[in-house]
């Protein structure tokens, strides 16, 4: 069963930076990629940024891009996600979750192989 769980996230001020964490257990990390999403109050979710693992392959969203990277440690089944420069426009709670690699640059929700429990993202302006 894949099971994730998210941390790190915060309130801070604009401009600021946060760490976030993914922590993976339950299935074998190097078979998937792993993705970041956000839901913002009253929007759909999103896919934010991901990374196949095994090859260290990322995408991101314009929107996030030079801002926010992302890492993995194989070693401790962990995704990380840097995120630099935050804006109100990234208040969300951030979720991260298994994905197939083909879905890598399209981080389609309905493909998301299991859920974590989010992470609250508070940028105050």
């Amino acid at each position: 069963e894949v099971q994730l769980q998210a941390s790190g996230g915060g309130l801070v001020q604009a401009g600021g930076s946060l760490r976030l964490s993914c922590a993976a257990s339950g299935f074998t990390f190097t078979d998937y990629a792993i993705g970041w999403f956000r839901q913002a109050p009253g929007k759909v979710r999103e896919g934010v940024t991901s990374i196949d693992v095994i090859d260290g392959t990322t995408y991101y969203r314009n929107s996030v891009k030079g801002r926010f990277t992302i890492s993995s440690d194989n070693a401790k089944n962990t995704v990380y996600l840097q995120m630099n420069s935050l804006n109100a426009d990234d208040t969300a709670v951030y979720y991260c979750g298994a994905l197939r690699r083909r879905y890598l640059s399209t981080l389609p929700i309905n493909r998301v192989d299991g859920w974590g429990k989010g992470t609250q993202v508070t940028v105050s302006s």
